[in-house]
């Protein structure tokens, strides 16, 4: 089972991951979308989303932080474990928090208003409950799975981050991850469950980053009159061509 977990499975879970968002992109792209329901309700949105939004951005960072970055390097630099796990537990404790706060408001106004929750479907129920497991998980983690059942000391960043690099180069460290506590077991296969399901749900909007609004023509709005429709636009920097078949054509 260990070598399931720790060898396999997160390669499985790549695989769906990869090859869903290619199959999301060429046959669902009308799809891929939050579906926002700021129109039913914005009230309790326009402050559980960015709290919510900001949190789990500060989470991220604090997993990359735990998960990339060495134990060696950061005793090389002075960082000793004390001072780490002080840091980890508190800045990681304190983002936690906001990060259940804003998910907790939006399973509540998704819930208690008629218009939003009508616009749910079971997609988003499961994704919402996969989504808070994995995040309670890991306050359970932070919160309690520095102790091992027979009370020694246990340093996740030997454990769970040696086997999370090992990955990468195709080796994974089994042994590691299985010394880890069962918090954060638990909560890595929950992840691993999320991460597979993100390209079929409206987490997949993650991976969505409207650039092109920085270098596309400026919006022109002309009245009807005489003079208007005989007047001529000076093009200059801005109005040039971005790519796309319609500006092509009219550039002919």
């Amino acid at each position: 089972m260990e070598i399931f977990l720790w060898g396999v499975l997160p390669y499985v879970v790549a695989l769906v991951f990869v090859g869903g968002l290619i199959w999301r992109h060429r046959y669902d792209q009308f799809g891929w979308t939050t579906r926002s329901s700021q129109l039913y309700e914005s009230r309790i949105l326009k402050f559980a989303s960015p709290v919510f939004h900001f949190a789990l951005l500060a989470v991220f960072l604090g997993h990359v932080v735990g998960l990339m970055i060495p134990k060696a390097f950061t005793d090389w630099v002075g960082l000793d474990q004390h001072m780490y796990h002080m840091g980890a537990f508190y800045g990681g404790g304190l983002a936690g928090v906001a990060l259940v706060l804003g998910l907790a408001l939006l399973i509540y106004r998704r819930r208690t208003q008629t218009a939003v929750f009508r616009a749910t479907t079971w997609n988003d129920k499961i994704m919402y409950l996969v989504l808070a497991l994995v995040v309670g998980l890991g306050m359970v983690a932070t919160l309690t799975g520095d102790k091992t059942p027979t009370g020694a000391e246990h340093n996740y960043r030997e454990t769970v981050s040696v086997w999370f690099r090992s990955l990468f180069t195709f080796q994974p460290n089994v042994e590691a991850m299985g010394a880890a506590t069962w918090q954060f077991q638990t909560h890595v296969v929950i992840a691993l469950l999320l991460i597979a399901m993100i390209p079929f749900t409206r987490l997949v909007h993650a991976f969505s980053a409207p650039l092109h609004y920085l270098f596309r023509p400026y919006i022109v709005y002309r009245s009807r009159d005489g003079q208007a429709r005989h007047s001529q636009t000076v093009k200059g920097r801005g109005w040039d061509p971005i790519g796309t078949k319609d500006n092509e054509k009219s550039r002919r």
